[in-house]
Formats: C-alpha cells, sequence, structure tokens
C-alpha cells in the first residue's frame, strides 16, 4: 500500500466528504442490522402463537386479533428501518464516489501540469503512448480505489462488526460454527492478491505498449500507407492485442477460480447455521426466531465476504496503476526554475566555454564552446547536419543545462532568471515545426493571452504567408488539423514564424526554419525579417547562407566546435568551411534556375 500513500493528501483535502461517507455507512448498517431482530421478534411471536392457538377456538379468535396489529406493527417497523438504510445508502453513494470523481479530477491535471513541467531528455526516453496511458487507464483505475474499494471496504467493515456483533450477542455458540470458513477464506485472499497484482502490472504495461503502437500509426499514416505496409502494422497490433487478451484471460482465470470459491465458503457458513442452528431449536437452546436471524445475518454477510475478492483486485490493480504513475511524477526535471530574476533581458547572450553531451544518448553535442552577442546584433550559426546547431538553441531556450561552462544573458546566468519570464521574451521557431489543431488566428496568436485577427494578419504577411491564408475557404479562421496535416511543410513554417514574431520578442531565434521553403519565397521573408529585426537581438540557425541579411558576426560549426567565425567578407577571404558551404549553395541555385532543354514546352 506504499505506493497509494501519495493519495493521502487528496484524502485529506475532501476528509469532510468523506468522514459524511462513514457515517452515513455506519447509519446504514446500523439500521440494515437491526432488521434481522425485528424478523426475529416476528417469528417468536408467529411461533408463540401457534402454541396458544392449538387450544380452543376461543383461544384461536382472541390470539389471531391480538396478532394481527403486532405483526402489522412490526412489519411497518421494518419497512421504515430499510427505508432510512437505504437512504443512508444513497447518501453514502453520493459522498464517497463523488470524492473518487474529485480526487481523479485532482490527479489528472497534477499529473498534466508535472509532465509540462519536465525537461526534454525526459521526454527523449519515454513515448507519447505511454504518458497517455498513465494519465488516463492508470488514473482511472486509481479512481476505482479511491470510490468503489474504499466504499465497500468501509462498508465491508461495518457490516461484518455489527452483523458478528449482534450474532454474538444472541448466541455465541452459533456465531463460532458460523464462522469457521473464514481462516480458509482469509488464506485464500492471501495468495490472490499477489497474483492480482502482478498480473496487473503486466496488463497495464501491454496497455501502454499497445497505446503507444496505435498512436505511432496514426501520427505516422502517411509513411505507413506510402510504405505499403498497413497489413504488417495491422499484424503488429494484432499479435500485441493477442498477448493483452491472454494477459486479460489470465486475470478473469483467477477471478473464475476466487469468486466462486468465495460463494462456496459463505454457502458453507448458512449449512452450517441451519444445520448447527436446527439442533440448537430441536433442544431448546435457540428460538426459531434466533434461528432466522442467524440465516438474516449470514445472508448479510455473504456479499461483503464475496465482495472481498473484488475489492481487494480494485486494490491491487490500484497499487500497480499507482506505482506507474509515481515512475513519472518522482522524476525530478533536469530544468529547477529559480523563481529569481524576471527583469526585462536586453539581448546580451554569452556563452563562456559550454560543452554539452545529452544524458539519455552520451553524443557530445557542443565541445568549448564560446561567443557572444551584443544587444541589436545578428548572429548567424553556420554548419552542416549534425554538427551542433539545434543543440545550441535548446540550450538558448534552457530546454537543457549545459554539462560545463556557463550561459549568460544581460551578464546574468541564465540559471538565475524566472525561467517562465525569460522564455516569454524570447521568440523561438523550432526546427521541427508542430502546429495545434486550432485555427490559423489560434496558432499565430499562441504565444499571446489573446489576439486580434488584424494583428495575426500583420505578422502572417512578415512571414509571407498572409496571401495563402487569404485564399483558404475560411481564411484565418481555418483549422489546420492535428499537428497542422492540412498545410504544406512550408506553410507550416512560415505559420510558426509569425507566431514568434507576434510576440515582439526581443530576442528572436530561428532554427534553420525556411527549409521547406523556395527560393522566391526565401528571399521574401529575408527582406522581411531585416525590417522586423530592427533594433532586436536575432540568433538564426541554418545550414544555408542567408546572403540578403546583413549579420554581425557568423559562426560556423563542426563537430560541435567553432571552426570559423566572423563576418560574410570575412569568412569567404579565409576560404574555409564557410567559403565551400556558399560556393555550393550558389552552385545549387544556378542549377535551379538554368532551363534545361526538352522539360519546358
Amino acid at each position: 500500500m506504499k505506493h497509494l500513500a501519495y493519495l493521502n493528501k487528496y484524502f485529506f483535502r475532501y476528509k469532510w466528504r468523506i468522514s459524511a461517507g462513514i457515517f452515513f455507512v455506519i447509519c446504514a448498517n446500523a439500521l440494515s442490522a437491526y432488521n434481522p431482530i425485528i424478523t426475529k421478534h416476528a417469528v417468536d411471536l408467529l411461533a408463540t402463537t401457534l402454541k396458544q392457538v392449538a387450544g380452543s377456538q376461543q383461544n384461536r379468535e382472541l390470539v389471531s386479533g391480538q396478532i394481527g396489529h403486532q405483526i402489522l406493527f412490526l412489519f411497518l417497523k421494518y419497512l421504515g428501518v430499510a427505508l432510512l438504510a437505504g437512504m443512508f445508502t444513497f447518501f453514502m453513494r453520493q459522498t464517497i464516489i463523488v470524492v473518487s470523481r474529485l480526487i481523479e479530477f485532482d490527479l489528472k491535471n497534477d499529473i498534466y501540469d508535472h509532465y509540462q513541467q519536465l525537461d526534454l531528455a525526459f521526454y527523449r526516453k519515454n513515448n507519447t503512448g505511454d504518458l497517455m496511458s498513465r494519465i488516463t487507464e492508470d488514473v482511472s483505475r486509481v479512481r476505482m480505489y479511491c470510490g468503489p474499494a474504499i466504499m465497500y471496504s468501509v462498508n465491508l467493515f461495518f457490516t461484518i462488526a455489527f452483523a458478528i456483533t449482534s450474532m454474538l450477542i444472541m448466541n455465541p455458540t452459533l456465531t463460532m460454527w458460523a464462522l469457521i470458513p473464514l481462516p480458509v477464506l482469509s488464506v485464500i485472499i492471501y495468495f490472490v492478491n499477489e497474483l492480482v497484482e502482478k498480473a496487473s502490472t503486466r496488463i497495464q504495461a501491454k496497455l501502454s505498449d499497445m497505446t503507444t503502437d496505435a498512436q505511432e500509426t496514426y501520427s505516422g499514416i502517411r509513411v505507413v500507407q506510402a510504405y505499403v505496409r498497413e497489413k504488417e502494422m495491422m499484424k503488429h497490433f494484432a499479435e500485441e492485442s493477442e498477448e493483452y487478451k491472454q494477459r486479460q484471460i489470465s486475470m478473469a482465470k483467477i477471478d473464475a477460480i476466487y469468486f466462486p470459491s468465495m460463494t462456496f465458503l459463505i454457502g458453507c457458513s448458512i449449512i452450517i447455521v441451519v444445520f448447527v442452528g436446527g439442533l440448537q431449536v430441536a433442544a431448546g437452546k435457540l428460538s426459531p426466531g434466533g434461528l432466522a436471524a442467524f440465516l438474516m445475518y449470514t445472508n448479510m454477510l455473504m456479499w461483503p465476504v464475496s465482495s472481498l475478492g473484488w475489492v481487494a483486485s480494485m486494490i491491487q490493480r490500484a497499487i500497480a496503476s499507482q506505482k506507474r504513475i509515481n515512475e513519472f511524477l518522482d522524476y525530478k526535471s533536469g530544468i529547477t526554475d529559480a523563481q529569481g530574476i524576471e527583469e526585462e533581458i536586453k539581448g546580451e547572450i554569452t556563452f563562456d566555454h559550454v560543452s554539452f553531451t545529452y544524458p539519455d544518448t552520451g553524443i557530445k553535442a557542443l565541445v568549448d564552446v564560446s561567443f557572444k552577442v551584443e544587444p541589436g546584433q545578428r548572429l548567424a550559426i553556420i554548419g552542416r547536419t549534425g554538427s551542433g546547431k539545434s543543440t545550441i538553441a535548446d540550450l538558448m531556450m534552457r530546454m537543457y543545462d549545459p554539462t560545463s561552462g556557463k550561459i549568460l544573458v544581460d551578464n546574468i546566468d541564465i540559471k538565475q532568471r524566472q525561467l517562465g519570464s525569460y522564455r516569454r521574451q524570447i521568440g523561438f521557431v523550432p526546427q521541427d515545426i508542430f502546429l495545434f489543431s486550432e485555427t490559423i488566428t489560434e496558432n499565430i496568436g499562441f504565444g499571446l493571452p489573446e489576439i486580434h485577427k488584424e494583428t495575426a494578419k500583420r505578422y502572417a504577411n512578415y512571414a509571407s504567408i498572409g496571401d495563402e491564408i487569404e485564399r483558404f475557404p475560411e481564411g484565418y479562421e481555418t483549422v489546420v488539423g492535428e499537428r497542422g496535416v492540412t498545410l504544406s511543410g512550408g506553410q507550416k513554417q512560415r505559420i510558426s514564424i509569425a507566431r514568434a514574431l507576434v510576440k515582439q520578442p526581443n530576442v528572436l531565434l530561428l532554427d534553420d526554419c525556411l527549409s521547406a521553403v523556395d527560393t522566391a519565397t526565401e528571399k521574401q521573408i529575408q527582406q522581411n525579417l531585416d525590417i522586423v529585426l530592427a533594433g532586436k537581438t536575432a540568433v538564426i540557425i541554418t545550414h544555408r547562407i542567408f546572403a540578403l541579411m546583413h549579420f554581425d558576426n557568423i559562426i560556423v560549426l563542426e563537430d560541435g566546435r567553432i571552426a570559423e567565425q566572423g563576418t560574410h567578407s570575412a569568412l569567404l577571404k579565409k576560404r574555409g568551411v564557410y567559403a565551400d558551404i556558399y560556393e555550393k549553395q550558389l552552385s545549387e541555385q544556378k542549377e535551379k534556375e538554368e532551363v534545361i532543354p526538352g522539360l519546358v514546352q
């Protein structure tokens, strides 16, 4: 139960509701336990009456008149007690089950909030399907513990307590006989719980795998269909489903053995009560009404005792699920928020002997990188694929912290700045473009509390996407679909640029965000950026050279190290890596601009 200790704070939060629920449980069970006593009086009254009417006709008429009123009173009393017990049972469910829903709501929100605080290293190690499974399926199983399992456990405890106490008061000997099967029951519960916990853990793990497979297939459906792999993907999913089915069947087999065993043991108790109680009635040690009450108490115990397996199964499944949830909740992000300096940044950025190694792979991405960008300056970072360009962007956004060295913003260590305040002042366009399944206006204004359509239009024009948006049937109210699936790669990149510009950031960070844009549009965007970036610090990461833009400094990365740096003209004179990249780019442009004979009609 140590894994479920995390839920104690929620129980404390709703302690008064839970206390009220327990009070209703006590009231409902106390009233239910009183009804067999009413039945005992009624049966004993009838038995006594039968003896009395065995005499004369005059006694029969006198007694029958008296007993009619007494039986009617007992019936009304029984009915009133049953109605009150039902009412308290209703209140019990309305409090405890509602609390379980409230805890489910709080737990999902806490997990979701925790997910958002975790660093990129966590998301590189864990897949989306597993994250979704833990916040949905696992939380649902935990809710079953917080609601039904607790409700039935408390109900079981007080039902047994009231029933057995009443039985002991009436006849201790017969009570001992009725409870003979309980030790066997305890042994079965102990061993079955171990099996249920292991089976539940395996089932939830396989469910996470299936969710991950489905999520990846749906997200990559274009690739699946393009390579005609539908049958293979279906076969793989069917194999995963078959294994999940087999694990569920194994759990069902445990339940199939367990629940009939409970019913059998309860049946044994009833047989013992009938046999031993019948002998005591014959010997005059127990009244007929007492035997009837004992049978009612035994029947009262049937559902709580037989539900022990069900409750134990719910608890064990909740333990397995909460254990999985705790694995992520206990994960501490490598990026800690200092809750410190929130002042406006001017735009001076310094990398002081920064090295970085990815924690999950051990790959050295940067080695002793040092540079400085003054406020209002423009820096271009150029390099081939895998040279470490995007790593610099991640470090500047503090998605990771350097393995060694320091990153200073306005001469203040980036770690000492309040993380939210710092990131809000930077316009970032990542290499991997992500759009939400919302309207174009909402995607452009994602970094703002609210955005007017005219503002969205203005910055869309800066990103050279405005005219294309206007041609859409619904214009800026067009819903772009999941991950922007309805748009081309170039359109998504330009909307992402507009999203960064609309924040009017002090620092603009562009990470290879024009790779899917044609040459003519690229030139237009460069010209627009030249205007928009006036007076702002800009760091542009690219594998291409922006010849139309002026840069105060250009850094050339190679294998995580700075190979060259300087202005455009100075680097061309060096005839090094930069000059080689520039010449290849010019050659490619000339080839595209030439008209190949025979291709144009």
